[in-house]
This record gives C-alpha cells, sequence and structure tokens, in this order.
C-alpha cells in the first residue's frame, strides 16, 4: 500500500527566503491534484531546527523538502551546511520510528534559478508517492 492509496498526500517545504521568493510556488500548488502543500519561508535554512522538521511530521506531512541557498553563499555564513545536517538527523529519527528512510530531502538553489526546484520537488513528490504509507 503506498502514500496516495488511502489520501491526499501532505508534502511540506521549508525554504531559505534569501535565495528564493514563495510565489515561485504558487502554480505548482494550484495545479497539484491529490497534494497539499505547506509552503513555509524561513530567513534562513540553518533556522529549520530539528525540532521543526519532526514537528512536521507529526502534524501529518508525509515528506519534506528543505531548500537552500547554493553551497557557501548562505547570508549567514553557515546556515546552508547546517542545514543538510538537520535533515539527515531528522530522516534517521524518521526511520527509527518506523515511516521509512528519506522523508527529507535538501534541494540547494544552485543558480539556475527556480525552475530546477520546482522539478526536483517533482521528482520528490513521486518518490514519497510511492513509499509505503
Amino acid at each position: 500500500m503506498t502514500v496516495t492509496d488511502h489520501k491526499k498526500i501532505k508534502l511540506h517545504i521549508f525554504y531559505c527566503s534569501n535565495c528564493l521568493d514563495g510565489t515561485e510556488f504558487d502554480p505548482m500548488s494550484r495545479e497539484e491534484e491529490g497534494v497539499k502543500y505547506t509552503i513555509i519561508s524561513l530567513p534562513c535554512s540553518g533556522k529549520a531546527d530539528l525540532l521543526y522538521l519532526l514537528k512536521a511530521f507529526e502534524t501529518g506531512a508525509d515528506g519534506l523538502a528543505l531548500v537552500t541557498c547554493p553551497k557557501n553563499e548562505c547570508h549567514y555564513l553557515e546556515g546552508n551546511l547546517r542545514a543538510p545536517k538537520r535533515a539527515e538527523e531528522a530522516n534517521r529519527l524518521l526511520e527509527e520510528a518506523g515511516m521509512g528512510p528519506n522523508r527529507i530531502t535538501v534541494l540547494p538553489m544552485n543558480g539556475k534559478g527556480s525552475g530546477e526546484i520546482v522539478a526536483k520537488l517533482a521528482a520528490f513528490r513521486e518518490k514519497i508517492r510511492s513509499l509505503p504509507a
């Protein structure tokens, strides 16, 4: 049984407001059927505390994407270096809790614009659909 067999999947997107404008996600959230997005702006991806990441799953998220500044271009020096470590720890805890691995992905911006991030989010969404509920 997969996530989509019973319900709409819920994806949380945490993004650094220094590298991306939240309106980039508007068309995606309007066009998707069977997916509910919760989009959360952060002043820096380094603010994605472990507790925030886990709280998303406590409130029903099936998957979470964390969009960061490009490597070595964080406005706050190290936020985009801390974020992947926190995501890795949260994934480990989710797996330990029985939810399975890789429910959180980190997507660094790379200068090619938001189109690539939206494409990677689509691939992540399909990956989450295929995971057991």
